[in-house]
């Protein structure tokens, strides 16, 4: 073949790859400049103005600005999609992307040692939570949940439960006989057990009705979703009793997070990370809001118990840390113990 020949070949060959990479880059521009948005669903069972609610908004609102509408998070709170024992099926199922499930919600999964965090008397203050939450066992708890197709991206702190009921609930002996709800917990239910109450499983949604009805008896749980969900309307007299504290573990399903492009992966965990401290520092403060609200309102007599009253309590539910040990493990317990820097009632 000739020289000339040659040098027009090799010259077309040229401006075709020149053309192909041309017409590639401008089909990327196309699909970028107007994509079809990357759906999150985002469920919870709470109100939309809870520490909770306000920390999903603030996660979808980062997540789309960051991401520059390629990615869409569609919150749905107060159980509108789904209630507290459908929701974790149905993220698995992928029906759902995201959730915010209380702690409490795993053990029912088959990841146990959540429970962990029911315990009562098992953490002092927020800072000794935390210290266990962003630990060697929060981080081995969530990897615990990969196995069921779900990813722990953080934990959100929501503060103390107090008690409520339509009597006063100073002593261990005023709970002898009380239907009081708790949630798909069998360390709650130990500990209900041991106070002298009847425990009563009942979704969160169905709260309300239960104790205006008088199925159930009383509950705890926080200030934020006392208020919110006008619990304090249905319930005469509110414990300050600290006993046990509240946390949500944020979860995405697994395979939905692994599919997704590494950009986008990376700008979700910086929204997550963001809205994490926002969710964290605002739930001290939406909670004493509450209180003061609740207090304000004149419907429920709030009482704050006598260090040796809680002493009493304490007495009464430390064997439930030594119950559960077959259930949530001796070695999650005493990890816990270590991180949160735990001390045994005297």
């Amino acid at each position: 073949m000739k020289r000339n020949t040659l040098r027009r070949i090799a010259k077309l060959l040229v401006t075709a790859a020149v053309g192909l990479g041309a017409g590639a880059m401008q089909f990327a521009i196309a699909q970028t400049s107007n994509p079809t948005p990357i759906i999150i669903k985002f469920s919870h069972v709470v109100a939309p103005d809870t520490p909770k609610g306000k920390g999903a908004d603030r996660f979808k609102q980062l997540l789309e600005e960051r991401s520059k509408g390629r990615v869409k998070v569609e919150v749905y709170p107060n159980s509108q999609l789904y209630k507290d024992k459908e929701e974790l099926e149905a993220l698995q199922l992928g029906s759902v992307q995201m959730l915010a499930p209380s702690l409490a919600k795993f053990g029912p999964l088959g990841v146990k040692e959540f429970e962990v965090f029911d315990l009562p008397f098992i953490f002092k203050d927020d800072a000794s939570f935390r210290a266990v939450t962003n630990g060697k066992t929060g981080t081995d708890l969530f990897a615990k949940l990969e196995s069921k197709g779900i990813k722990g991206l953080a934990y959100w702190d929501n503060g103390f439960h107090i008690m409520s009921a339509n009597k006063p609930l100073h002593t261990v002996s005023d709970f002898k006989g009380l239907k009081m709800r708790i949630q798909s917990s069998k360390v709650l239910d130990a500990q209900m057990r041991a106070l002298g109450a009847i425990p009563q499983v009942m979704a969160f949604s169905e709260l309300y009705q239960a104790l205006q009805s008088g199925v159930v008896d009383g509950t705890e749980g926080v200030p934020s979703n006392f208020f919110t969900q006008k619990i304090y309307e249905v319930q005469k007299d509110i414990t300050l009793s600290n006993h046990g504290h509240l946390a949500y573990a944020v979860i995405i399903n697994k395979k939905f997070y692994d599919g997704l492009p590494a950009e986008i992966r990376g700008l979700l965990d910086s929204a997550i990370k963001d809205s994490t401290v926002y969710a964290n520092e605002i739930a001290t403060s939406e909670n004493a809001s509450a209180l003061e609200k609740i207090t304000a309102s004149k419907k429920s007599t709030i009482y704050t118990p006598t260090p040796a009253e809680i002493n009493d309590w304490k007495k009464a539910l430390m064997p439930v840390h030594k119950e559960m040990e077959s259930r949530v493990g001796k070695a999650t317990i005493e990890g816990v113990y270590k991180e949160a820097g735990f001390v045994a009632p005297k």
